[in-house]
């Protein structure tokens, strides 16, 4: 486990970065700007820093070379960032960060391509520097009970998949309410994981047509927002039927515990009604 300082000026990205390394247990410090990340790295005691490169005022550039002249020792400095032509790469390098990682990030190999930045024995994920492009191991069926997970953002849906996948979930997807049902007239799913902001008819239309079927009424329904955070939206989702309402960035566990704590009441919720 590692102490990773993550510095990026995009909410959704540091929410997406700082998400997927706390997800494998390490530990992470968030900042929003330039000037903040080179203060957080003089006083923090880090084993990597991560910056993006094109932020406002105080840019990638700069912080690589005011963090490289302090004398102190310093954690490996690795850039995020979408400049990935060979003339950018070689100027990163210059400028004094240790590496790059590209943007847009890929959920299922961002953790590996971090860790190839530290020592062995901080790593958890435990894939050295370029095997995100090998092909992963063949692993055994997943049997357990089926997620259904519906989001616009595709990024969303892989993180729910990675976050559940470990504790032995099936997750199948939707993009939109139209593909959801159809779905669920496919195959009855143990949970629904919904966003609630989405174009096409958003995440309460859906909770509304589930609560309507008398084949579908009973499965635990979940929303997953990071858009929606008045308390009336809450107060709505409760009133329309849901069991639970959870904001982004998720922590995987948390996420994964409030699941098996759902299925466990509707569980016994049905063999109390017999």
């Amino acid at each position: 486990m590692a102490r990773i300082l993550v510095i990026e000026d995009n909410r959704t990205n540091l929410d997406l970065m700082t998400y997927l390394l706390q997800a494998f247990g390490h530990q992470t410090a968030a900042v929003l700007d330039g000037q903040s990340g080179l203060d957080a790295a003089a006083t923090g005691d880090y084993d990597l820093v991560l910056s993006d490169v094109l932020m406002p005022r105080l840019d990638g550039f700069e912080v690589a070379r005011l963090y490289k002249e302090k004398p102190s020792p310093k954690a490996p400095l690795v850039a995020v960032t979408a400049l990935a032509m060979v003339g950018d790469r070689e100027r990163l390098l210059a400028a004094g960060f240790d590496g790059y990682i590209a943007k847009p990030i890929n959920p299922e190999s961002f953790v590996s391509q971090v860790e190839a930045f530290l020592p062995e024995t901080l790593r958890v994920a435990g894939s050295p520097r370029g095997a995100a492009t090998e092909q992963p191991p063949a692993r055994e069926p997943i049997s357990g009970p089926l997620v259904l997970a519906v989001d616009d953002v595709q990024v969303n849906l892989d993180v729910i998949a990675k976050a559940l996948a470990p504790f032995g979930y099936r997750v199948v997807e939707a993009r939109d309410v139209r593909s959801a049902l159809e779905r669920l007239g496919e195959n009855r799913p143990s949970v629904i994981l919904c966003d609630v902001h989405m174009p096409g008819g958003d995440g309460f239309e859906l909770l509304r047509e589930v609560k309507a079927s008398p084949a579908l009424h009973d499965i635990p329904f979940f929303f997953l927002s990071s858009t929606a955070w008045r308390v009336s939206d809450k107060l709505r989702a409760f009133q329309l039927g849901a069991s639970d309402f959870l904001s982004r960035p998720l922590d995987p566990r948390v996420l994964a515990e409030r699941v098996a704590q759902s299925l466990r009441e509707t569980h016994d919720g049905n063999r109390t009604r017999r």
